[in-house]
């Protein structure tokens, strides 16, 4: 199970930024923006420490369905 204890910002935005790196092969300035075009602002060295941590633990679990790629984004940042 991935562990998003002490991070500040909410697991699904997490999971959703590192997913959209890995998915689209967007750059990191890229994502920073992207993300603060949906209200979320956050540092592309922080965008750069959660794909290094939680990509490859991503990997680990392919079949699972997490709400950071099944849903829109949106609807993640804006229940």
């Amino acid at each position: 199970m991935i562990s998003f204890e002490g991070a500040q910002f909410p697991k699904d935005v997490i999971l959703f930024a590192v997913f959209f790196y890995v998915r689209y092969t967007v750059s990191y300035r890229d994502l920073e923006e992207i993300m603060a075009e949906h209200g979320v602002r956050v540092d592309l060295a922080t965008l750069n420490r959660w794909v290094a941590k939680y990509s490859p633990l991503m990997s680990l679990y392919p079949n699972r369905s997490d709400s950071a790629d099944s849903g829109h984004f949106g609807a993640l940042l804006h229940p």
